[in-house]
C-alpha cells in the first residue's frame, strides 16, 4: 500500500512540475520565431507588427501565451506549434480472414515540440491459437541418455500437445555437447571416436552444436530424426548450451524461424559456460554473434569464445525469441537467475528422464503468452519513451516506467498503454523508433520529426523595414547590405557582431547590459514599465532607482539615484543620504576633522589607512618610522665632526623635538647614530599624515673604548698559563706511566725461577783423557 502511495504521489509531482514548466518560458537571447519555439515549450511568438514599445527588443515578443495577450497580442497573432501525432496506420484488434491483429495502431507519425511530450495509446489484446514455433535444443552429453530415449518415445505427442493450442505449429530439433578442445572434451583420438564411459553403448564422437531438423509441421519426421541421434560426451560439468542458443537465434533462415510466436527451448540437466571460459582452452577471440552454421554444424566453435549473457539476450529479443530453460531439480536456481537477466524467458523443472517435457512446455508457453511487455527498439539520443500501463480493474496502473509491463493477461483481454514520446532537442531528419510487444512479431511504427519552425504567412508591402528588407513573423528579415531593427544601419564592411561588440562594456556584459537595444553599434536603452524609472548610460549601465534606501525611501528621500549613487542634497550626506552634514563630533583636541586622516559622515569620522576612530588618532597596526627621524634628531641635538657633512643635506622641515631627562612609556624608539651611540626617542604624530614631533633623552648610551693592555696582559697571562696546565698534565701522565711499567716490571721478576747455572753458558776448556795412559 505504501509503495502505491508513493508512486501516486510521484506521478502528480512530475505531471505538476510538467505544468509549471509548460506555464513558464525561460528564455536567453532570442531574437527571432525559431529560437523561441526552441527556448522552451512554455514560449509562444507574437508575430504581431509594431507589438514592441521604441527601445524595446525583438525578444519581448517571445512569453507565455497569457503574457502576451496581456500585452495585446490576440491568439491570431500567436505562434505556438503544439507536438501533434498522425495515425498511418491503424487496423482494428481481432481476427480477419488471412491475418490477426493484436496490437493497434500499426503506425503514427509524432511531430513533436521541443520538450512538450505527446501521449500515443496503444492498445494489445492477445488471440486465441496464434501460430507457434518451437526449436527443441537437447543437450546430449552422456548424464542426458535417459532424457534422450523418453524423448524418441515421447515424439509426436509434443507437436500435438501444440496443435491443441494452435492451428498452426511446427517443431525443430537441434543438440550441442560443448566445445571439442581441453579442458572441456578429452582430445584423445580414442576418446573423441567414443567419449562416452560406457564403451558398449552406442555413443558418437563430441561437438559443439548441430542443427538436426529444421522447423516442420510432420511429428513423425520430428521422431525419426531424434532417433537416429545419439548420445555423446564431455569432461567438465557445465555444457555450451548458450553457444548453440546463440547459433539457434541467429541462424534463422537455416532454423526457418517464421513471423509467429517463437519459442526456444534448452533441456539440459548441468549449467552453461559463458564469456571468459573459453581463455581455459586459449580461445580468445569474442563471439561475434553471427551465424557460422556449415552443412548444419557449427564449423566456429574453436574459434570464438561462449557469448556473453547479455549478448545472448540481445540477440534473442531482437529475434523475437522466447526461452524455456527445461532444467532438472538442482539447476532450477541457476537458470532462474539465468532467466531474471533475459527478458521474456521462463524456467520449468525437468524430471530426470524428461518424462514431463509435454506437459513443461505447456506450462511455460502459458506464462510466456499471459506476461505483456511493451517496449521500444533503436531509441535516439534526442528521444525519451515512458510508459503508463492500464492492465485492467484488478491490477496497479504503473506510470512513467522505461517499459510498460501487464502479467496474467487473458484470452481476448484488452490492456491500454499510454506512451510518451518527448524530443529534447530540434533535429533535422526524421527518426524511426520500432515499439514492440517483448515475444510478439507485431509493432508499431513511430517516425518522429521535431517543429522547430514558425510558419508565418504575413503579406508583403515595399516599404516594409524601410524598403530594405522583409516581415518574417512581425519582424525585419534585412537584405544584404543593411542591418539593425528595421534594417537602417548599412553594414558595409562590418558585421553584426562587429557592431554588436561595440555595445558591450566589457566581454563578459550582456549587449547593452540587457538593459537597451544595440542599433548600428550604438545602444539605445529601453524604457521601463515602472514609472519614473530611467535607464541611461553609454551601455544603459544605469538607472535612477537602483539605490540605497533609508526609511524605504531612495537615498532617504534626501536626494537623487544617479547610476548606483546617492547624489545628497547640500544639507544631507551619507551613502543613503540619510543624515544632515555635521563635524561637531568629529572634532579632536586641536579641532581638527578627524586628525586629518579621515572623512566626517553623518558627524562620525570615517578613518582611513587603518586609524581608528572617534578622532582617527591612533593606528595600532601602522610601523613607527624610528629610523627615518634619527638623522634629524642626532643633527638638532648631537652634532659632532663625522656627521657635519650629513646635516647639510638632511631635509627636516616641521620636524619638531625636544630634549628630557626621562621618556614616558609610549612606544620608545633606540637607533644608533654616527659615533655608534644610542638615541632614545619617542614619536608622536601631528594631525595628517607624514608629520611627526619628537621626545629626545638627554644622555645617549655610548660604548666605552677598550683597555689594551688590560687585554694584551690578559691574553699573554692566559697563553703562559696554559702552557703551563698542559706541562703539569704532561708530567701527571708520564708519572703515572712509569710506575705502572715499574710495576709490572716487579711482578714479572718474582715469577722468574733462576737455576744457578746459566743454561747458556759454556766453557772455553777442553778435556781430553788418553785411554792408554795409567796412573801407574
Amino acid at each position: 500500500m505504501a509503495h502505491h502511495c508513493l508512486m501516486l504521489l510521484a506521478g502528480i509531482f512530475f505531471l505538476a512540475l510538467q505544468l509549471v514548466l509548460a506555464e513558464e518560458c525561460a528564455k536567453y537571447k532570442v531574437t527571432n520565431c525559431e529560437e523561441c519555439i526552441k527556448s522552451g515549450p512554455g514560449c509562444a511568438w507574437c508575430k504581431k507588427q509594431n507589438f514592441t514599445k521604441a527601445g524595446e527588443p525583438d525578444s519581448v515578443r517571445c512569453d507565455t501565451v497569457a503574457k502576451l495577450s496581456e500585452r495585446g497580442c490576440t491568439s491570431t497573432d500567436v505562434i505556438n506549434p503544439p507536438s501533434i501525432a498522425i495515425l498511418k496506420e491503424n487496423k482494428p484488434l481481432g481476427k480477419s480472414d488471412t491475418t490477426v491483429t493484436q496490437l493497434q495502431p500499426q503506425h503514427v507519425v509524432v511531430d513533436l515540440r521541443p520538450e512538450q511530450p505527446k501521449t500515443i495509446k496503444v492498445d494489445f489484446k492477445l488471440a486465441e491459437g496464434y501460430p507457434i514455433d518451437l526449436y527443441y535444443l537437447m543437450d546430449l552429453s552422456f548424464s542426458m541418455k535417459d532424457d534422450l530415449n523418453n524423448l524418441r518415445k515421447l515424439g509426436t505427442q509434443i507437436l500435438d500437445e501444440l496443435n491443441r493450442i494452435t492451428k498452426s505449429a511446427r517443431i525443430g530439433f537441434g543438440a550441442f555437447v560443448d566445445k571439442t578442445v581441453l579442458p572441456f572434451v578429452n582430445t584423445h583420438p580414442e576418446k573423441l571416436k567414443n567419449p562416452c564411459p560406457d564403451t558398449n553403448s552406442p555413443c558418437q564422437s563430441p561437438f559443439g552444436y548441430r542443427h538436426v531438423l529444421s522447423l516442420t509441421d510432420e511429428g513423425k519426421l520430428f521422431k525419426e530424426k531424434v532417433t537416429t541421434e545419439e548420445i555423446s560426451g564431455n569432461l567438465d560439468a557445465p555444457e555450451g548450451g548458450l553457444d548453440a542458443m546463440m547459433q539457434a537465434a541467429v541462424c534463422g533462415d537455416k532454423i526457418g524461424w517464421r513471423n509467429v510466436t517463437r519459442l526456444l527451448l534448452l533441456a539440459t540437466d548441468d549449467g552453461f559456460h559463458f564469456a571468459g571460459d573459453g581463455k581455459l582452452a586459449a580461445i580468445l577471440t569474442p563471439n561475434d554473434g553471427e551465424c557460422h552454421l556449415t552443412n548444419n554444424e557449427y564449423t566456429k566453435s574453436t574459434e570464438f569464445d561462449y557469448p556473453s549473457v547479455a549478448q545472448l539476450a540481445q540477440k534473442l529479443e531482437e529475434n523475437n525469441i522466447q526461452p524455456i530453460f527445461a532444467v532438472t531439480k538442482k539447476m532450477v536456481p541457476t537458470y532462474q537467475a539465468l532467466s531474471k537477466l533475459i527478458p521474456k524467458s521462463a524456467v520449468g523443472e525437468l524430471s530426470d528422464d524428461s518424462s514431463n517435457v509435454v506437459q513443461l512446455i505447456k506450462e511455460a508457453y502459458n506464462n510466456l503468452r499471459s506476461q505483456v511487455i511493451l517496449e521500444h527498439k533503436n531509441l535516439p539520443n534526442d528521444i525519451t519513451i515512458t510508459y503508463d500501463s492500464d492492465c485492467g480493474d484488478n491490477q496497479k496502473k504503473s506510470q512513467r516506467e522505461p517499459k510498460g509491463r501487464c502479467d496474467n493477461v487473458q484470452i481476448d483481454q484488452q490492456i491500454s498503454f499510454n506512451v510518451t514520446i518527448t524530443a529534447t532537442r530540434c533535429f533535422d531528419n526524421p527518426q524511426t523508433v520500432e515499439i514492440r510487444p517483448l515475444g510478439f512479431t507485431e509493432s508499431l511504427k513511430v517516425t518522429v520529426s521535431t517543429r522547430c519552425k514558425c510558419e508565418c504567412d504575413e503579406p508583403g508591402r515595399k516599404d516594409d523595414c524601410g524598403g530594405n528588407g522583409n516581415i518574417v513573423c512581425g519582424i525585419c528579415s534585412c537584405k544584404k547590405g543593411f542591418l539593425g531593427k528595421n534594417c537602417e544601419c548599412r553594414a558595409e564592411e562590418k558585421t553584426t557582431q562587429d557592431l554588436e561588440s561595440a555595445c558591450h562594456r566589457d566581454n563578459g556584459s550582456a549587449i547593452c547590459s540587457d538593459a537597451g537595444e544595440c542599433i548600428c553599434g550604438t545602444c539605445s536603452c529601453h524604457g521601463s514599465d515602472i514609472q519614473g524609472k530611467q535607464i541611461y548610460g553609454t551601455y544603459c549601465e544605469c538607472d535612477n532607482m537602483n539605490c540605497e534606501l533609508h526609511n524605504d525611501k531612495l537615498c532617504g528621500g534626501n536626494g537623487k539615484c544617479d547610476c548606483g549613487t546617492c547624489k545628497c542634497n547640500e544639507e544631507y550626506e551619507g551613502s543613503a543620504c540619510q543624515c544632515k552634514k555635521s563635524i561637531k563630533s568629529c572634532l579632536n583636541s586641536r579641532n581638527n576633522v578627524c586628525s586629518g586622516r579621515g572623512s566626517c559622515v553623518c558627524d562620525i569620522c570615517q578613518c582611513t589607512n587603518g586609524y581608528q576612530p572617534p578622532f582617527c588618532e591612533t593606528c595600532p597596526g601602522c610601523a613607527v618610522p624610528c629610523a627615518k627621524y634619527a638623522l634629524c634628531i642626532e643633527c638638532e641635538h648631537f652634532k659632532n665632526e663625522k656627521n657635519t657633512e650629513k646635516c647639510k643635506t638632511v631635509n627636516c622641515t616641521g620636524f619638531t623635538a625636544n630634549i628630557v631627562e626621562s621618556l614616558g612609556k609610549d612606544k620608545m624608539c633606540k637607533e644608533k647614530d654616527s659615533v655608534n651611540c644610542f638615541m632614545s626617542f619617542t614619536l608622536k604624530e601631528n594631525d595628517g599624515f607624514d608629520s611627526y614631533s619628537a621626545t629626545v633623552l638627554k644622555d645617549r648610551e655610548c660604548p666605552q673604548p677598550p683597555n689594551i693592555v688590560a687585554i694584551v696582559g690578559g691574553t699573554i697571562a692566559g697563553v703562559a698559563l696554559i702552557g703551563l696546565l698542559l706541562l703539569i698534565l704532561w708530567k701527571v701522565v708520564t708519572e703515572i706511566y712509569d710506575r705502572r711499567e715499574y710495576h709490572r716490571f716487579e711482578k714479572e721478576k718474582q715469577k722468574a725461577k733462576w737455576d744457578t747455572a746459566n743454561p747458556l753458558f759454556k766453557s772455553a776448556t777442553t778435556v781430553v783423557v788418553n785411554p792408554h795412559f795409567s796412573s801407574e
